[in-house]
């Protein structure tokens, strides 16, 4: 699971960068919101989660772990998707919001999931 998530941590980092350099090519910031979603939730979250998995869940691949890193990233690409479409003017905010709700949701039920699995693991000395 850690190479997962250092994987999609590093494409998240990649879009993330793409969309800030074309922001700052055509001085159009509108994607601001994009932007700072896929490089916090995308980039920064999955690759503690990868550094989680490495350091304190020993690349754990169980059941709960699977469904932690599918909802994550589910979670984030509605959200990222969501965000662009919205701040890009391409969708109407009533027609995008039950999306942005729900990956909102997935995101943070992944993160409840990440710290069951931190509890349960076993402790070192």
């Amino acid at each position: 699971m850690d190479r997962k998530f250092i994987i999609t941590a590093l494409c998240y980092a990649i879009a993330g960068m793409v969309l800030g350099i074309f922001m700052a090519a055509t001085r159009n910031h509108g994607e601001l919101v994009t932007h700072a979603h896929a490089m916090l939730a995308g980039f920064v979250v999955s690759f503690m989660y990868g550094l989680c998995h490495k350091l304190w869940l020993h690349n754990n691949t169980s059941l709960l772990a699977q469904a932690q890193f599918y909802l994550h990233q589910v979670g984030v690409l509605g959200m990222v998707i969501g965000l662009f479409l919205l701040y890009g003017n391409l969708i109407a905010i009533d027609k995008i919001d039950p999306v942005l709700a729900l990956s909102s949701l997935a995101v943070l039920i992944a993160m409840l999931l990440m710290l069951i699995l931190i509890l349960k693991a076993p402790k070192h000395a």
